[in-house]
């Protein structure tokens, strides 16, 4: 087994280094900087397309998708085949920079617990301040209030498309959450969309669409690894993050299969390992837990969907 730390960075003068002292991992550094204050990997993106939208998350939700990032990232650039024990567990450190390091310190067994239970892998998970030059991202929010009444996860699949069709159905104005990595996902999502679109014209709902991959060779010599069982916790992420910008109560929706969340052994492919836990009720229930001890009682009312 080879265990890897994912050091998160704020662009080439941030040079904290938190690897081991004794060198017993393969350390990676995960630069977020694209150019000037502008974060890679989609989340740069994200902001500005949430702005045009008139919605302004704040630094903590800004923190939340960082934090999903450096986890989707290590998920995906790990390979289990070789970098494990038993073809399956693999051991991970992610250290994270965020605008409050003592806030999200006080969270972090809640947060390895339900990794550890999503993936199948042992975390561990390390924040620290981000260097002065970013701690302050996120834009100001303006004066415009926007007109969503809830975030719902858009994935692109045939739950996720029910759930939109029943809130527009019910005239309410979702706020579509979509994550992809690949064009294949990203043409479905694109796809109904533009059917929902079409079909309810007078409403102003609309889509935050986050496109979010990493180079093959992000973790030198190690193989990408395509199980992804840490993904729904982006997705939860991405949701509570443009949540976050609403500025007024809202329910965070995540339309799916009853059976599949409950991972019943339907055949050999729903079997252990094999079963995903994305939207587990321990998943699930860790998630809320999570973020009603990271965010403050304001932000609970106003950010966030509990």
């Amino acid at each position: 087994m080879t265990r890897h730390v994912v050091q998160g960075h704020f662009g080439a003068a941030d040079l904290d280094n938190l690897a081991s002292a004794g060198g017993d991992e393969e350390a990676t550094s995960f630069d977020l900087v694209a150019y000037e204050k502008v974060l890679d990997y989609g989340i740069g993106a994200a902001l500005a397309d949430l702005k045009s939208k008139n919605v302004f998350p704040s630094e903590v939700a800004l923190d939340l998708v960082i934090t999903a990032a450096h986890v989707h990232a290590a998920d995906t650039r790990i390979s289990r085949a070789t970098e494990s024990d038993d073809a399956w567990t693999r051991e991970i450190r992610i250290v994270v920079p965020v605008s409050d390091h003592g806030r999200w310190r006080a969270v972090t067994p809640i947060l390895q617990r339900m990794l550890n239970f999503l993936t199948g892998d042992r975390w561990t998970i390390q924040f620290r301040a981000r260097p002065q030059p970013f701690a302050q991202i996120a834009p100001q929010p303006d004066l415009i209030v926007p007109p969503f009444t809830s975030v719902s996860l858009f994935s692109g699949g045939l739950d996720s498309l029910i759930g939109a069709v029943d809130h527009l159905e019910a005239k309410r104005v979702p706020l579509l959450v979509s994550h992809a990595g690949e064009p294949a996902v990203s043409k479905a999502q694109e796809g109904c969309f533009d059917m929902l679109k079409a079909h309810y014209a007078a409403s102003p709902f609309e889509r935050l669409r986050t496109w979010m991959s990493f180079p093959k060779n992000l973790v030198r010599g190690v193989a990408a690894e395509d199980s992804t069982r840490g993904r729904s916790f982006l997705f939860f992420a991405l949701g509570a993050f443009a949540g976050a910008g609403l500025r007024h109560e809202f329910v965070l929706h995540a339309p799916e299969n009853g059976l599949i969340a409950l991972n019943v052994p339907l055949d050999q492919l729903r079997l252990g390992a094999l079963s995903t836990r994305t939207t587990h009720p321990e998943v699930s229930s860790r998630f809320v837990i999570f973020c009603t001890a990271t965010w403050t009682n304001q932000e609970l009312r106003y950010g966030l969907p509990w």
